[in-house]
């Protein structure tokens, strides 16, 4: 209880907060590696799973590649991009590392949200006429986008809590505070980094709740067609309120 009580300290003097080392500098370069490293594991995943769960082939073998890749620690990864001649580049095999760790939740659950959307509701669509690009936009990601959204929201948790390797080679974020407190033997400063990751990464997947509640294509539709059905017609007549004596 004496290291909890320390680190709260710790966490409550405003000197630590304020700097080029303080918690606020180091917390923006935490969340700008994390939004990095996101964008760019969406930019390479969804595009292929969706594609690959629209047609229906080679998705498995693309999911089950990605999640080989889980069996390798993040850790030995940027240790071995860092030997290479990327290790040079500044936090470039930091960001390599973190993209790696973050494609397999984001390429499994894509795939598997537009290759399981409801088949009925694209036979239907396609029976109407809608070609292959249409067929994807305007059905299979609505129907698929819970599920592509849950990929991000863990995609997104996983970065946030293993950002912090990024301290070992010399990089930023939340993961400096914690390797200073091991450098200086400072208990209580390495308790403080880990909670404020672990606030971190509970702060960023609500609010990919809260995204994943609001974007919903499908869930706006449903909220547009019951204010419409409660709606009175235009040239219906408001009913007058009864008369009392």
């Amino acid at each position: 209880m004496d290291v909890v009580a320390k680190a709260w300290t710790w966490l409550a003097t405003g000197s630590h907060w304020a700097g080029p080392d303080g918690v606020w500098h180091r917390l923006g370069q935490h969340l700008f590696l994390t939004f990095v490293c996101l964008a760019i594991s969406c930019a390479v995943a969804l595009p292929i799973a969706v594609a690959l769960g629209h047609i229906g082939k080679g998705g498995a073998l693309a999911v089950n590649i990605s999640n080989a890749g889980r069996a390798v620690p993040t850790f030995a990864v940027l240790v071995l991009l860092l030997l290479s001649p990327l290790g040079t580049h500044g936090q470039w095999p930091t960001i390599i590392a973190l993209v790696l760790f973050a494609i397999p939740p984001l390429l499994t659950n894509a795939y598997v949200g537009v290759h399981e959307a409801d088949r009925e509701v694209v036979e239907a669509a396609r029976g109407m006429g809608m070609t292959g690009g249409q067929l994807i936009r305007r059905v299979e990601l609505p129907l698929a986008f819970p599920l592509i959204m849950t990929g991000v929201r863990t995609a997104a948790v996983q970065v946030v809590a293993t950002a912090t390797l990024a301290a070992l080679p010399g990089g930023g974020g939340l993961g400096r505070i914690i390797t200073a407190g091991f450098r200086l033997t400072d208990t209580p400063q390495v308790v403080a980094g880990a909670v404020l990751v672990a606030a971190l990464a509970l702060v960023v997947e609500g609010v990919f709740v809260l995204l994943g509640l609001v974007l919903d294509p499908m869930r706006r539709r449903t909220g547009r067609r019951s204010t419409a059905a409660r709606r009175p017609p235009a040239d219906q007549a408001p009913a007058s309120p009864a008369l009392t004596t």
